[in-house]
Order: structure tokens, then C-alpha cells, then sequence
């Protein structure tokens, strides 16, 4: 499970930029977690709320947003976000694909005090 790593890292990160604008607490982690991540985003929950304790974090409320697979075809030069993880084209048919999106997590935002 690596989410519990995640974890400890997204801690962290999250004590460095409090501490960077002088904030005594984070109030809510905002994550970005693309479909194709790898991420389990109960298990990252599950993890957050047992890692927290006793850190700046303690008090926070942890928000996913989860990000769909976003593509832009290389044949026809569309655009496209992907219902399922089904690597063709829906306009041309082509798996000449490249991804844009939906395949990381990120740390969009903090709210601190």
C-alpha cells in the first residue's frame, strides 16, 4: 500500500508550505488525483486521516477531486476527455494518443491559519 508513503509525503509538503506562510494549522488539503495515477483514493483517505494526528495537519479535511483521462489524438489534433480507459479516439478511431491529464496527483490547494 503506497498510499501510507503518499501520505507521509503529502505531510510534509504540507508542514513546509504552512510553515513558509507562517500558518499555525492547515484547515483542508485540496488533491488532484487522475484516474490512471495508480492512487486509491479510499486508502489515501484512510492513511490521511492516521497520519495527521499529532501534526499540523491534524484538524484538516482532505478533498479529491478526481481527474478523468484527458487526450489529444495526434491524427486529428482533438481534444478529448475520456469516459473510460478505452485509449482510442472517439472522433477518428486512432490510438495515436497522447495524455494530458489523469495520470498524476497533485497538491491544488491549502487552506491555512
Amino acid at each position: 500500500m503506497h498510499e501510507m508513503s503518499i501520505v507521509e509525503a503529502l505531510i510534509k509538503q504540507c508542514e513546509k508550505i504552512a510553515k513558509d506562510n507562517d500558518a499555525k494549522k492547515v484547515t483542508a488539503v485540496h488533491l488532484k488525483i487522475g484516474i490512471l495515477s495508480g492512487i486509491e483514493p479510499h486508502f489515501l483517505e484512510s492513511c490521511f486521516d492516521i497520519f495527521k494526528e499529532h501534526t499540523i495537519c491534524n484538524e484538516a479535511k482532505l478533498h479529491i477531486d478526481i481527474q478523468k483521462l484527458v487526450i489529444t489524438c495526434n491524427d486529428c489534433k482533438t481534444t478529448n476527455t475520456l469516459e473510460q480507459n478505452h485509449f482510442i479516439c472517439p472522433k477518428c478511431q486512432s490510438q495515436n494518443l497522447v495524455v494530458n491529464d489523469g495520470e498524476d496527483m497533485m497538491l491544488m490547494r491549502l487552506e491555512m491559519e
